[in-house]
């Protein structure tokens, strides 16, 4: 699994008009599920999104998670973080898992996050979404769980 993260002030995510997913200081966090995933990928990512030290103290300016910063977690399912653009102009998605795979492991992440504390709010699977933020920093983070970059 993939996820982009990123340090926010504010994030949200508007389907058909209606917002479906806010936070207020956080991590929006995009997530991408590949075709060999399994619920072991997931646990890894959500360990490390929650204990991801990106929120400055009065010591250092990247020394707090997420919790300990008192924010939330914006998910997002994003099949694109799995694009493989090394060719051509045109995005490859077959490393991407397919939609039922991708859903469930979107939420084994999402619920692991949720039952390690953090509040977690989400957009909407499959829904072509407008996703706002405000980034801060900006901190932007990639991880991997095969640990590819």
């Amino acid at each position: 699994m993939r996820a982009v993260v990123q340090r926010v002030h504010e994030a949200s995510v508007v389907v058909d008009g209606a917002t479906v997913g806010r936070i207020s200081a956080g991590l929006l966090v995009y997530v991408g599920v590949a075709t060999d995933d399994s619920a072991e990928d997931a646990a890894w990512l959500a360990d490390k999104v929650r204990y991801l030290r990106v929120f400055p103290d009065d010591a250092k300016p990247l020394n707090r998670d997420v919790v300990e910063a008192g924010g939330a977690v914006l998910a997002v399912s994003a099949f694109t973080t799995l694009a493989d653009a090394r060719k051509g102009r045109r995005p490859a998605l077959v490393a991407a898992a397919s939609p039922e795979q991708a859903l469930a492991l979107f939420e084994t992440f999402r619920d692991r996050l949720a039952g390690a504390g953090v509040r977690v709010a989400e957009g909407r699977f499959r829904a072509h979404m407008d996703v706002a933020s405000v980034n801060d920093g900006p901190i932007c983070v990639l991880l991997d769980s095969r640990r590819q970059f």
